[in-house]
């Protein structure tokens, strides 16, 4: 299966007066990995939501590979997408093994192999018989990644999915996305307030401001004063805490 294709085309997206997403267009490549930042209600998350039809645009379309993503049941279209959010959302009741396989299972596609999808995201295979209460917080979300990519999916949305990590935790996470970014051939959105993370992780920078994209670069161009003062912002937040700590004296 090869990679996808996404597009945004004149989106809108509008809340009881409220402007969420203000007339949108934006592809992304087969292969890419785009980070998605901004300002909180910037509309980052409402722009990835569209893909997956967990909110539908005011006007505009939706496409994956050319095709309209309402031309369809949104299930059998969230079923050919990975979905990484913050809080996990991991079944209590069910255990890690029992998580992961969901996906295949409920389409009556063949089983999940729940212990290579284990190691992919670098967990035990021994973790398959826990249940979610009893990882920690980083092991659960490695769990949702995996469980993500159980279905075979090529296409991967996170929505600010490590910003209940620890530092350590979170940049291992991160880590280990964009290796499997690069071992499965994902396309990869991430959502993101971390523009360090950004940065680091993805080829394509895109930067949200009152609903509107008014930057989208590589992260090279970003760090040579390319997209405007928004853009621009964000990336000042990182180089200045990395200037204060070369400053210090021990």
């Amino acid at each position: 299966m090869q990679s996808s294709a996404i597009a945004w085309e004149q989106v809108s997206k509008h809340y009881a007066g409220t402007t969420a997403v203000d007339d949108v267009t934006l592809s992304i490549a087969p292969g890419s990995f785009v980070a998605l930042v901004g300002a909180s209600g910037s509309g980052k998350s409402t722009l990835l939501k569209m893909v997956n039809r967990l909110v539908e645009p005011s006007a505009g379309r939706v496409t994956i590979d050319g095709a309209d993503v309402a031309a369809g049941p949104a299930p059998a279209l969230r079923r050919r997408i990975g979905y990484v959010f913050q809080n996990i959302g991991l079944f209590p009741h069910l255990s890690v093994a029992e998580n992961i396989a969901i996906g295949p299972r409920l389409a009556s596609d063949p089983p999940a192999d729940v212990g290579g999808l284990l190691e992919r995201v670098e967990l035990p295979r021994a973790l398959a018989t826990r249940m979610p209460a009893e990882l920690s917080g980083g092991q659960r979300q490695r769990v949702g990644l995996a469980r993500a990519l159980a279905p075979g999916a090529k296409l991967l949305l996170l929505d600010e999915a490590f910003g209940a990590l620890d530092p350590v935790t979170r940049d291992a996470l991160g880590q280990r996305l964009r290796g499997l970014h690069d071992e499965l051939g994902l396309t990869t959105v991430l959502v993101t307030h971390d523009m360090a993370e950004a940065l680091l992780l993805a080829t394509r920078v895109v930067v949200m401001a009152a609903g509107r994209v008014v930057a989208d670069e590589t992260p090279a161009a970003l760090l040579h004063g390319a997209g405007g003062p928004e853009a621009q912002a964000l990336v000042g937040v990182p180089r200045a805490q990395a200037e204060r700590l070369a400053g210090m004296t021990v």
